[in-house]
Formats: structure tokens, C-alpha cells, sequence
């Protein structure tokens, strides 16, 4: 009885407790640990500060473009009608040869990609950890792979890139990038363990923490590249990971050539760009001196190398722009 007129009352007074239908999410720093907190507060300031020059770029190059323009219209206007004309024909001829030779090297990159399916070393971007990463984190991968396509186009003898468990938001994002349905690359939604299950004894998952030492690539076997940002949070995650499914596991090897001032674990597109230059070069110091960031390095290392800085400075962001300057659409 007491039940009954208490919840008329709570009716009366507006105070019905009945579930909220659009509860507030969690915020998701809360699951977060302290450390973890502030990396993701660096890195969203890291976004906003790489947005904002992103946004002072793109005024700069339409200011650029304003003032060739002028200097163009003012060039032709002090000339005679007919040095004018001369100077137009010269301008489109260049405009039409420049046309011609990228498409050449299109057609030229297609053909090699093409051959690659069939001869390439098979390079897999293992995905199914995108539910691990932030947003800023996935996108920070999909960037990553968007370069390593780049890279892999300019190769003479470009491996041939598999893009497994390939769906969600990574997918998403993905088919975000001009011409990403036109790549020539393998995506699929499977993992890559059904993708080769006919071949699972040759898969090899490359880890910093697996014991054996890779020093050759074998055209036979599929070598596995983990699709993980911030994999401090996620320590031994792929070793695991191979171990559970019984497939083999290796290493670059980074320690007998330099010396790492401190973890071994790079980023997805220096470990797939260190491959492609092994495959050209079948030198792995000069592999690694040309790719692995100067600030990942000991000192002594770096007074005897190129200099090559990380993805997070103006050098390597430079390295990267002028990769991407020519469009991979194909």
C-alpha cells in the first residue's frame, strides 16, 4: 500500500524514474588511463595545430596562384598582339607536354602495380584493431596507407598491397580518399588468416617482439604489417595475437644496424616503406637510414645518416607532401 502511494506522489511531483531513452554517452577519456589521457590530449592538440597550418597553406597557395595570375595579365598586356599569341601557343604546348608525361607515368605505375599482383611481394595491413583507436587515431592510419600506396606506386618493382579486415569506420574513412575504389590493392572484409587459408603457413606477422630475426624476404611468403596507432597502449598486442593463431612471426633487423634511442616499434608506413626500399635496394642499413625518424635514433647513429626526421616534424611532413603531390587515383 505504502509502494502504491508513493509512486502516485512521485507521478504527481514529475519524479518517475523510468530509464532515460537517449542516455549520455560515457565520455571515452573516462576508460582512459592518466597517461593514456594525455596523449590523446596531445594528439588532438597535435590535429588542431596541423589543421590550422593546413588552413594557412591553402591561403597561401591561393594567394600564390592570385599573384602569378596578375603577373601572367600584365605580362601579356605590355606585349604586341602578335608576341602575345607566340607567348600563349608556347604556355598551352608546355601545359599539353606536361599532361602527356604524367599520363605516361600513369599508365607506366598501373602497369607495374598490375604486374604486381601476379610477381609482387604480398604486403598485408592487418585492420581489425581500428576498434582500439580513437578517431583522430584511425584517421592518422588511413593517412598512413594512403602514403604507403603512394610510395609503392613510385616503386620499379612495387609490392602488392592487401588491406585486410577492412571495414567499419577504417572503411569508412578509406573510401574518403580520392580514387580509392581505383587503387590497385586488395581490400577485403575478411581477416587475412580465411584471405590465405590456403596458405597459412606462409603468413608472417611482424613484430618488435617476436625472437626471430628477419634477414631476406621470401617472395613466397605474406608478410603481416599491424594496422595499430599508439601502440604503447597495446603492448605485445600482435605477437599475441600471431601466437593464438599459429602463424609464424618476425623482426626487422633494426638492432644490427643502429642503434634505437627507444622503442623498435614504427609507425605502418615506415615498416612498409622500409620493405619496399629492401626490395629495391637488398640493403637494410641504407633500408632504414633513408626511413627511420633521426629522432628515433641514437646520436651517434644520426651524425653518420641521411637525415630523416619523424612524422610528427617539418621534414618528414614535407617528405610525405611531396610524395603526395601527384594524385594516386589509379
Amino acid at each position: 500500500m505504502n509502494t502504491t502511494m508513493e509512486a502516485t506522489q512521485n507521478e504527481q511531483n514529475g519524479q518517475v524514474n523510468s530509464p532515460d531513452p537517449n542516455p549520455s554517452p560515457v565520455p571515452q577519456h573516462q576508460s582512459l588511463s592518466k597517461n593514456a589521457q594525455k596523449k590523446l590530449l596531445k594528439q588532438q592538440k597535435y590535429e588542431a595545430k596541423k589543421a590550422e597550418k593546413k588552413a594557412q597553406m591553402k591561403e597561401q597557395k591561393q594567394r600564390d596562384a592570385e599573384r602569378k595570375r596578375k603577373e601572367w595579365e600584365e605580362k601579356l598586356a605590355a606585349l604586341p598582339e602578335d608576341e602575345r599569341l607566340k607567348l600563349i601557343d608556347s604556355r598551352k604546348e608546355l601545359r599539353r607536354e606536361r599532361m602527356e608525361k604524367r599520363s605516361e607515368e600513369r599508365g607506366q605505375k598501373i602497369q607495374r602495380l598490375t604486374q604486381a599482383k601476379e610477381t609482387g611481394q604480398n604486403i598485408v595491413v592487418d585492420l581489425e584493431f581500428s576498434h582500439l583507436m580513437t578517431h583522430s587515431e584511425i584517421h592518422s592510419l588511413v593517412q598512413q596507407i594512403m602514403y604507403c600506396y603512394a610510395v609503392n606506386g613510385r616503386c620499379s618493382s612495387p609490392a602488392h598491397l592487401w588491406l585486410t579486415g577492412c571495414e567499419g569506420e577504417m572503411e569508412t574513412q578509406l573510401q574518403r580518399l580520392p580514387g580509392f575504389d581505383k587503387w590497385i590493392i586488395e581490400k577485403e572484409k575478411q581477416s587475412y588468416i580465411k584471405a590465405f587459408s590456403d596458405r597459412k603457413d606462409d603468413l608472417v606477422y611482424l613484430t618488435a617482439d617476436s625472437e626471430t630475426v628477419l634477414h631476406e624476404l621470401d617472395s613466397t611468403k605474406v608478410y603481416i604489417v599491424g594496422g595499430l596507432v599508439d601502440r604503447n597502449r597495446w603492448k605485445g598486442i600482435t605477437m599475441k595475437k600471431a601466437e593464438e593463431q599459429g602463424i609464424h612471426t618476425a623482426k626487422l633487423p633494426i638492432g644490427a644496424y643502429m642503434k634505437m634511442s627507444s622503442s623498435q616499434v614504427l609507425t605502418v608506413n615506415q615498416v612498409i616503406e622500409i620493405l619496399l626500399k629492401f626490395l629495391e635496394t637488398k640493403d637494410w642499413k641504407d633500408s632504414f637510414f633513408q626511413v627511420i625518424p633521426q629522432r628515433k635514433r641514437t646520436e651517434g647513429d644520426s651524425e653518420n645518416c641521411q637525415e630523416v626526421d619523424g612524422e610528427d616534424c617539418e621534414e618528414e611532413t614535407e617528405k610525405k607532401k611531396r610524395c603526395l603531390e601527384v594524385p594516386s587515383h589509379d
